[in-house]
């Protein structure tokens, strides 16, 4: 979603309503199922409220990296239920059925190193569509979807807590490193996938080579001087309702599951918004801004996972429980 650090986080919900109020074309297609992934129903998508599923996105996926020229491999990479030694499936979910982490590996040239690309909150491998091609041509590139999120598996998130919260992601990431027999890469994060990376990188410092933060979310704590604003707007009115939403764990995905089939119309008049009149760089064209409306739309809506790590990850105001400034590589 091309969130640039911390403060980005709380900017989706507002340019989301923002969008609300901007008149736009086209309407967003919700496709036939796929053959790649199974779906949780059966019903066509005309008869459900949120006209999505797990096959919907991969098959959005597959229509927008279609403009990419480098040719690619997308998989499902098993990791399991849990990780070994643990009592605790992804994550203390009753099944005990695997989950799996959809993966994209791009051709190269023979010898070239490996790089790994972790997305950002409520995006997904294929927000990085536009850098693809440029960086295959140097890297041997491999892109993710972290566990809950994109066309991976959605496995019920119950984690209580921060530490667990980085588990999931932390774990998940290198169970998939194992399956795929991957070592010495150079990993590369964008926003909270630079958090992940980050700390992956701390704990897992013998398989990482080079460490890459692109805007990384996750720096500053609430206790930093440049919070006090957060302090006084949490003491007004329309601060204690965002902080209420905010430790509920309300995400600006449930916004778009709630408007049913409507969310289609409003995810398109936001990366109208966010990747064109708001777009620093050049803007998208009118067959990427349809592919990727698609692509956003079913990877927002689809069942709730992942996102549900915001409120344990980050205080209100998006300042980081477990801030990386205060990790041991960093400090």
């Amino acid at each position: 979603m091309n969130l640039r650090g911390s403060s980005s986080i709380p900017k989706m919900a507002e340019e989301i309503s923002k969008s609300e109020l901007r008149s736009s074309a086209a309407a967003t297609s919700t496709p036939s199922s796929s053959t790649t992934a199974k779906s949780r129903w059966s019903w066509p998508s005309v008869l459900r409220w949120i006209p999505t599923s797990t096959n919907h996105i991969i098959a959005a996926e597959k229509r927008l990296l279609s403009i990419i020229k480098t040719p690619y491999v997308q998989e499902q990479v098993n990791i399991g239920s849990s990780p070994p030694g643990s009592k605790i499936r992804w994550f203390r979910s009753s099944s005990d059925e695997p989950r799996f982490i959809n993966t994209v590996t791009f051709d190269s040239k023979e010898d070239s190193p490996t790089l790994i690309m972790v997305h950002g909150y409520g995006a997904s491998q294929g927000f990085f569509f536009r850098n693809f091609d440029a960086l295959a041509s140097r890297f041997r590139v491999i892109a993710i979807d972290q566990l809950g999120c994109g066309g991976s598996s959605r496995p019920d998130f119950t984690c209580k807590s921060t530490e667990e919260t980085e588990a999931w992601f932390i774990d998940s990431f290198e169970e998939w490193r194992k399956a795929k027999n991957l070592s010495n890469f150079i990993l590369l994060g964008h926003s909270l996938g630079g958090y992940v990376a980050a700390k992956y990188a701390l704990k897992h410092p013998e398989h990482v080579q080079h460490l890459i933060l692109v805007g990384p979310a996750g720096f500053s704590a609430q206790s930093d001087a440049k919070s006090e604003w957060i302090t006084k707007f949490r003491a007004t009115w329309k601060g204690a309702i965002l902080n209420h939403l905010w430790e509920s764990n309300f995400t600006p995905q449930k916004i778009i599951r709630g408007l049913g089939p409507w969310g289609p119309d409003l995810v398109r008049k936001y990366t109208n918004a966010r990747f064109g009149a708001y777009s620093s760089g050049s803007v998208l064209t009118t067959e990427e801004s349809s592919l990727l409306t698609d692509y956003v739309y079913h990877t927002l809506a689809a069942k709730a996972s992942g996102e549900l790590c915001l409120k344990y990850i980050f205080a209100f105001g998006a300042f980081a429980r477990m801030p990386l400034l205060h990790s041991s590589f960093l400090s």
